[in-house]
Order: structure tokens, then sequence, then C-alpha cells
């Protein structure tokens, strides 16, 4: 039984939130269902919910000092969910993973030196590194029996040029949970050509039935003592808009540059909600969490089921992790253009294009079910119609 109600819908329209109220800023109009930005239609959790009353009721937001028991709520839960030992001083605040890549860039590298991504990847990587003049190398995912791998040999090759790798893990949009030993070769190749590996671990807790999130800084030393590990509360718990993400360092060295960029910018300090979020979600949200990633999962079912009866021309790589889906749309044999017409202006659905996801995007688009079910239906049924005419 269900003790949350996924099934609620909750009007977003009108609370200037991005996925709703930016569909004529973003893609033309706005008579769009829109299944595209990677937050959730669900109410965060009642713990959430209830810490964030009782500090607005008091009425004075004033300077602030971190929820003392922010760090500790962390440690916690990365012990309990990941079985990563962490010291509270590893860890660090910064407000936001996209943010954050900025500041990895500045503090750890120069203009023109290079940085190693997987495409098709989160798009921010390669928006971030050019806009800093830093120069983007890609290590292509391959596409296997519906599942994203790693050419190791090129990702080697590659390494050897570039100061810092890119890692998303878990990968969006594939949706791929990267295996142990994945990470340890990762870890191990880039130790010798001295990149300097960025975790993006912002959807690790929402592996999925079967899979297991690893952190990449626990494969062992070579991993733990080269990167800057990137979490955040916000995809698990929906609660992006408050900007309360964190990185986590082992290497002290490491640690104390990255601190001294951001101390010195003002930028390592969290607003009064953040880290009372962070530290209620991660005290009290475990059992809405388990039930929020079996109604996903009983959505990607839901999905997975009507494709394959009523547009057989389209595919799904189903996701290890995470609300994200990565369309496969190649069969419609469409151009990129092509295909957000389709989805745009037949099927009247806002998805994210494929192809800003980089290299291997094209043909795809991310699709996302983090919403009620009677959402994702009406959203296919859009779909469906738009295909039957094609």
């Amino acid at each position: 039984m269900m003790k949350y109600n996924f099934d609620q819908i909750i009007s977003r329209t009108g609370t200037d939130c991005i996925k709703y109220d930016a569909l004529q800023e973003n893609f033309g109009r706005e008579d769009l269902l829109p299944m595209w930005i990677a937050d959730m239609d669900f109410k965060s959790p009642p713990c959430v919910i209830d810490v964030l009353r009782r500090r607005v009721e008091h009425g004075v937001y004033g300077y602030s000092i971190p929820n003392p028991d922010w760090k500790p709520a962390i440690v916690r839960w990365l012990s309990r969910r990941h079985n990563w030992t962490v010291d509270e001083s590893e860890i660090g605040f910064v407000g936001g993973i996209v943010p954050a890549l900025a500041f990895v860039l500045e503090a750890f590298t120069m203009p023109g030196d290079k940085v190693l991504m997987q495409p098709p990847v989160y798009h921010p990587y390669n928006f971030v590194t050019c806009d800093l003049n830093r120069t983007p190398v890609v290590n292509p995912l391959q596409l296997v029996d519906g599942e994203y791998r790693i050419d190791f040999d090129d990702f080697e090759r590659k390494a050897s040029q570039c100061k810092v790798f890119f890692l998303c893990n878990p990968h969006n949009p594939g949706g791929r949970v990267w295996s142990r030993d994945e990470l340890l070769q990762m870890a191990t190749i880039c130790a010798r050509h001295n990149v300097l590996v960025i975790s993006d671990e912002i959807h690790c807790d929402m592996a999925l039935k079967g899979y297991r999130h690893t952190p990449f800084a626990t494969v062992g030393d070579v991993a733990a003592q080269n990167c800057i590990t990137l979490m955040a509360a916000s995809k698990t718990f929906n609660i992006a808009g408050l900007k309360s993400s964190y990185h986590i360092i082992g290497n002290t060295d490491i640690r104390n540059r990255y601190a001294h960029y951001l101390r010195h910018r003002e930028l390592d300090t969290a607003h009064l909600f953040a880290t009372e979020a962070v530290a209620a979600a991660y005290n009290y949200g475990e059992e809405w969490l388990e039930q929020m990633l079996l109604y996903v999962q009983d959505n990607i079912d839901y999905m997975s089921n009507f494709i394959r009866e009523h547009m057989p021309r389209l595919g799904m790589i189903r996701p290890q992790a995470s609300y994200l889906v990565f369309l496969d749309a190649r069969q419609l044999h469409m151009t990129d253009e092509q295909l957000a017409h389709f989805f745009i202006s037949q099927a009247h659905v806002a998805v994210n294009p494929g192809h800003i996801f980089g290299e291997g995007g094209s043909g795809f688009v991310r699709f996302n079910v983090g919403c009620p079910r009677a959402t994702l239906h009406e959203a296919l049924m859009r779909i469906k119609q738009a295909y039957d005419s094609l």
C-alpha cells in the first residue's frame, strides 16, 4: 500500500517553474505537455514541507549558519544508502552541480585545457567547458544491447590529453549505473595520466530495482585521492529550486584548493532553507523515496508496454536509475529538426532533443516519467496520435 499519493495532479502553472512556465521561451508555444526538464511533478516529502513551513512561519530570514545536523545527516545517509564512510570535514556546500563544475574548471584548469566527457551526456558539461574557454574532448559511449558501454581504449587515448574528466554517475540521459569494475578502470586510467575526476552523482539515490549505485570514491584509494564528488538531495526529493548541493573531497590538497577558491569568492555559504531541507529529507524522507522509486519503476514499465504495443518503431533505453528515459526514435528516419517538429508541433509534448547531449544523441529524445500516471498516459496518447498520422 502506498502511503504517499503520487497520482495527485498538482498544478505548477503560474508558480514560476521552468518546466511549465517557460514553455514559450524554450519551445515557442505554450500548448505543450511538459515532459522535459529533470524535476518531478510530485510534492516533496512531508518532512521537507514541514521543516520549511516552520522556518517560513518564524518570519525572520536574516543571516544564518548551516543547520547543525546538515553534515551529520549527509554522513549518516551516505553510510546507510551507499556504504560510504565520509568525514564531516570532507563535505562542503555548493549552490548547484553545474556551478560546481564551472568552479572546478576555474580552480584547477587554465583556458585551453582539455576536459574529457562521455556523450551523449548531460549537456551543461559541454556548455560550461566551452563558455569558460576550455576544450571538450569526447569519449563517445557505445550503445550495445540497449545499454551504454565505455570504449576504454579510446578513453585512455583521450584521457592522456586532458586535465579533468566529467563523469556522470549514474549516467544522464542513458540511465546507466556504472559497475565497480568500470569505475575502477576509469579511476586507474585517470590517475595514470594525472586527470582529476569530477564525479557528478546527483542521481545516485535513485537506482532502480536490481541495481545499486557505487560512489566513484569508494572503489579504492586510486579513486578517492583523485576526485571531487558532487551530490545533492535535489533530484531525490524534488527540491532542485533550493540550490542545496554539496561536494565531498577526500584528498586534503584538492579539498583545500577547492575550498580556497570558493571561500574567497563567498561561494561556499548555504541559504537558510537549503540545509534545513536536506537534513530533514535525509533524516526522515527514506520511506517516501522508496515509494517514489516504486512508482517511477511502474511508470517506466507502463511506458515500455505502451510503446511496444502501440508504437513499435519507437524504442527506449530502460534506465537503471532515475526517472529520465532516453527514447529511441531513429526508426522514424527523421532529422533532428523533423523529430522536434513531430514531438512539439504534432504531438504537443515538450521533450529534450537528443542531439543537445552530444555525439550519439541524434535520433533520440529525453523523456521525464517523474509524474502522475495520468500525465504520462496523456503524453503517450498524444505521441501515439502523432505516430498514427505518419
